[in-house]
């Protein structure tokens, strides 16, 4: 992974914890699972769950009791894991001994095959998954058989594992970043709501709006966006269960899954390099912050300005959108974020912002971080030019490019990093240090640099540079692949 940031300074631009751990090593020291099995459970269980249990304490992982890993009051500590094994009453569900569904990640396990056939389109395959988390009130699922195991997560991600016991390498390279950091919509004081848009006024130019729109019209047609599975109809156990999830989603009406952005213009001043006697700490200049960058052995003082994005709200469906209602205008300045919404929405309608706002953030922050070194490295470089005229457009989805799909000029990463869930700080930083490894393989290969496609194991794609949204999504559309 590449060190080109400091952790101080992503947490100074996206205030993404110093203590997050970001390397597996780093994972399985902070991970404290508590092994909750219902009352009854099958013998296969109780085998899978004990390989579980000594892989997991070979990784220095300790597992503890329900009675250990309780408060007094008989809750689970906040940031604990919670293995389920088994059918469990309503009564006894796990999720009526934590405070909240965001403080701690509850995994289901059960005897049986993942209810998923081959023949079922991925959106089939995600609702499926999304109803079993529903009626048991867990955030992932595992499935065991005698030859297999399967994770199912709830941005729809599956993996088959083989054999009939978790082994040490799986539960290390697979399990654990899952179980690391949970899939949360952005916390309400993580970001700030600006007045919104003037009735009358449009959240984008025409230009933009065409995009858009010509972007999810060659969506329409792909099997590949996931687009919305409704919470109102799923099958909880009672009613106090179903506001349970609605205050989890933050009253959204559903999840949808994948977004559209066009980063606004901006203009990235250029990159200093750094002399080897002078200090490595952020240093500001005038009024700007100064971050220091690591690349191809030479460190570049680069200054932050304001980024802005226009992207898709949570929620919308992205292969029908509606321009006037279905965008929101995300900006991060000086570490925070902010969202400004359409002036009227329908009734019924909420304007929440994505799941992925702070990888968005990421992505735009790392175009001009790219923009500014490639203004010192590289001068007659394209890509600042066009990011100051045009932006830039980012797309993602729940699927995997091949290779020869690649555009041209843009550079590929993320494969190797460990498969985090959406919405997560690593996922975040992850978009930001991979951005700088994509630039440096740019100049190591003396080709240009358009822009990036960043691999998400077990999750999805984020392809982000010079492209517009529409010619992104045609050339997506020239193969045929299984999404993860």
């Amino acid at each position: 992974m590449n060190h080109s940031i400091t952790t101080d300074s992503l947490n100074q631009l996206l205030g993404i914890p110093k203590e997050t751990p970001l390397h597996l090593d780093e994972m399985c020291k902070q991970l404290r699972p508590i092994l909750y099995p219902a009352p009854v459970i099958s013998e296969r269980l109780e085998r899978f769950c004990h390989a579980l249990s000594a892989s997991m304490a070979e990784l220095g992982i300790p597992v503890s009791t329900p009675d250990n890993g309780a408060l007094p009051n008989g809750r689970f500590r906040p940031g604990t894991v919670i293995l389920a094994p088994g059918e469990f009453p309503d009564n006894l569900l796990a999720i009526n001994r934590v405070s909240t569904l965001y403080n701690n990640i509850i995994v289901g396990i059960y005897d049986e095959p993942a209810p998923l056939t081959p023949e079922a389109t991925a959106q089939d395959r995600l609702n499926i998954i999304v109803r079993r988390l529903a009626r048991d009130m867990v955030h992932m699922l595992i499935f065991v058989t005698d030859h297999t195991w399967t994770l199912c997560t709830m941005n729809g991600g599956v993996v088959t594992l083989q054999g009939p016991y978790p082994d040490k390498n799986d539960v290390r390279c697979t399990l654990v970043p899952k179980l690391t950091a949970q899939v949360v919509p952005p916390k309400p004081e993580t970001l700030d709501i600006l007045h919104p848009a003037k009735q009358d006024e449009a959240m984008a130019s025409e230009a933009t709006t065409e995009d858009f729109l010509l972007c999810s019209s060659l969506w329409s047609s792909s099997s590949y966006l996931l687009t919305h599975t409704s919470r109102e109809n799923l099958p909880y156990r009672n009613d106090y269960y179903k506001k349970i999830v609605a205050r989890y989603l933050d009253e959204r009406n559903g999840m949808s899954y994948g977004f559209f952005a066009r980063q606004l213009p901006v203009r990235a001043e250029a990159a200093i390099r750094q002399e080897r006697n002078t200090s490595g700490q952020n240093k500001n200049n005038a009024e700007q912050t100064m971050l220091p960058v690591r690349i191809q052995n030479r460190t570049y003082l680069v200054p932050i300005p304001e980024v802005a994005i226009l992207t898709t709200r949570s929620g919308c469906r992205k292969n029908n959108l509606n321009p006037k209602t279905d965008l929101v205008e995300i900006r991060l300045k000086n570490g925070r974020i902010s969202m400004k919404t359409a002036g009227k929405l329908p009734e019924g309608t909420t304007a929440k912002p994505s799941f992925d706002t702070l990888t968005i953030a990421a992505h735009a922050l790392g175009n001009v971080l790219v923009a500014s070194i490639l203004k010192t490295a590289k001068p007659d470089s394209a890509f600042p030019r066009y990011l100051e005229h045009h932006g830039a457009s980012m797309t993602h989805w729940h699927g995997v490019p091949r290779k020869e799909h690649i555009p041209e000029g843009y550079f590929l990463h993320g494969e190797k990093n460990p498969p985090v869930s959406c919405s997560t700080p690593q996922s975040a930083a992850y978009s930001l240090l991979g951005k700088i490894e994509a630039l440096e393989q740019a100049l190591e290969a003396g080709i240009d640099y358009q822009g990036d496609v960043h691999l998400e194991p077990n999750h999805g794609t984020n392809i982000v540079g010079m492209l517009t949204l529409a010619e992104t999504a045609r050339i997506l559309h020239q193969y045929q692949n299984d999404p993860v």
